[in-house]
């Protein structure tokens, strides 16, 4: 009998491989346990039955021997779990998106790279060495239309500086129309600080105040060695209020004023950790004064001392040469 009702509690597991998982779907306490040992118990025993089971139809699958050991393929998984996040909202189409579907036009994929007859050689469509790149064209052909006295380099910096601000004016917009909706890209969400990650707050940031920018700025123009001292103030510009505090080094040679508040400084920590042993603190200036009195005495004695060992040593006989020569 026991067999049996182990072999009817072992068909009522579920086994999906795909996740590894076993449930049992009909599972239940037969009676309240009394206890909290009881009930680590009961789940203990049955999650070992469970573990056991996805062991059983792992080994039950065909497996093929690779350099580790035996491998197996798991097969597709048969339950869906639940995203942990909700699913992210699709953004709103862009300007030319709209426009595009709208005229029907599909969008082809362009080679990268195009012959350039200038300098008979390929070069990218867009960035940095381009074709067609406004800096390696040293002549420009006049044209009817043209404006004397108009310098067309000049121009054609102009209208490409209009492109590129039309440009940045049309993505901004793009991504106001994107945040109204709550679907701004992640990386965006995560540059701005202050607006929040989609799904968590729906409500959007308020607006920053004079006070916030001035803040920023102020901030912005003392994030230097010197602190703003020898930047170029803009028009209008007031000073920071609240100015940081910058770290100031002592100078390396000694003196007076700021040269002596490094002896100071010392002489302050000698003081504190020997005031730990000693009942009165370290005088400096006599403990200097007492090394060098011991250290005059002590150059006399090796003075004494050298000088009566000199006259123990025997004389030695001076002869001088005259001056006069023998006649």
């Amino acid at each position: 009998m026991a067999e049996e009702s182990a072999a009817a509690t072992s068909t009522n597991h579920e086994v999906d491989l795909g996740h590894l998982l076993a449930y049992d779907p009909s599972h239940h306490l037969a009676a309240v346990p009394s206890s909290r040992v009881e009930l680590r118990e009961e789940c203990l025993r049955k999650a070992t039955a469970l573990a056991q089971a996805v062991a059983d139809a792992l080994f039950a699958l065909p497996a093929t021997e690779g350099r580790d050991g035996p491998v197996v393929r798991l097969p597709p998984p048969t339950n869906r779990l639940p995203r942990e996040k909700h699913l992210p909202r699709p953004a709103p189409p862009t300007k030319w998106e709209a426009f595009a579907k709208q005229k029907g036009i599909v969008n082809r994929k362009k080679n990268k790279r195009t012959w350039d007859e200038q300098t008979n050689s390929w070069k990218r469509n867009y960035g940095y060495d381009r074709v067609n790149d406004d800096r390696d064209i040293p002549i420009i052909e006049a044209k009817m239309t043209d404006e004397p006295g108009v310098d067309p380099f000049a121009k054609r910096r102009e209208e490409k500086k209009g492109r590129v601000d039309k440009q940045e004016k049309n993505r901004l917009g793009n991504l106001r129309n994107a945040a109204k909706v709550g679907a701004l890209p992640s990386h965006i969400q995560l540059a701005a600080t202050a607006i929040p990650i989609t799904g968590t707050k729906a409500d959007l940031p308020r607006k920053s105040k004079k006070e916030d920018l001035e803040n920023v700025a102020g901030m912005a123009s003392s994030a230097t060695a010197s602190g703003g001292k020898f930047d170029k103030k803009l028009p209008g510009e007031k000073p920071l209020k609240k100015a940081g505090k910058h770290r100031k080094f002592l100078p390396v040679a000694e003196g007076k004023g700021m040269g002596n508040l490094e002896k100071q400084q010392n002489d302050k920590i000698l003081n504190s950790l020997l005031a730990k042993n000693f009942e009165e603190p370290l005088d400096v200036s006599k403990a200097i004064t007492m090394y060098k009195v011991k250290k005059d005495n002590n150059r006399r004695k090796d003075k004494k001392s050298s000088s009566v060992s000199d006259k123990l040593k025997p004389g030695k006989k001076i002869h001088k040469k005259s001056s006069k020569k023998s006649s």
